[in-house]
């Protein structure tokens, strides 16, 4: 027979609209403590890359490696940083939007400036290859005004399309992971920062 003394307490409502108070407090205490490894669950998905090469010269891993390194040793801050290595973490699972989903990911824990960054980087990525495979390669040009379009042609000109360097001397992952766990152990934009701050 089960002993309920080691069965998790569960909110009793079937609709959220039953819910009360101590439900919602059950539910918050969970999300709390699954909230806290998101840097695990992203640094395993990132590693999901690792001898992904997709024809290209390195693999998706080892490019991402590249781009962050490249930012990192330019000076950028660690929440750039972490953009930079996370960038095309979508690959596996949103394939045809990989900046879409790079980009939710990223945006509780980053500026503006730099989640645009990363959620445009395909179209601004495109300029380098585009013309090669019959796409527009002037589709960031739709951007042209935007605040943030140098901001983005940077990152795609000096750390995106030029890591692919199987010679390039990479920082390894290691290197990163303690950044990545900084910059998710705290959201700053997002509307459920409150339930994760409250004990």
């Amino acid at each position: 027979m089960n002993d309920m003394s080691d069965t998790p307490k569960r909110a009793g409502f079937s609709a959220m609209v039953d819910g009360t108070k101590e439900d919602w407090d059950i539910i918050g205490g969970e999300y709390r403590s699954f909230a806290k490894g998101v840097a695990d669950r992203v640094l395993d998905h990132l590693r999901m890359l690792d001898g992904d090469f997709g024809g290209f010269p390195v693999d998706r891993l080892e490019h991402s490696l590249q781009t962050a390194t490249r930012a990192h040793r330019d000076g950028r801050d660690e929440r750039y940083v972490v953009m930079a290595l996370l960038h095309d973490i979508g690959d596996t699972l949103g394939t045809y939007n990989h900046p879409d989903v790079a980009a939710a990911i990223i945006k509780p824990f980053v500026s503006e400036e730099v989640h645009w960054i990363c959620e445009q980087h395909g179209a601004f990525q495109g300029y380098f290859y585009f013309h090669h495979v019959g796409m527009d390669r002037d589709a960031r040009e739709k951007f042209r005004e935007h605040k943030y379009f140098e901001a983005c042609a940077h990152f795609c000109e000096m750390y995106d399309q030029s890591s692919f360097d199987p010679n390039y001397d990479s920082l390894p992952l290691d290197f990163f992971e303690p950044m990545v766990r900084r910059v998710m152990a705290k959201p700053i934009n997002s509307m459920y920062a409150k339930v994760a701050e409250e004990a």
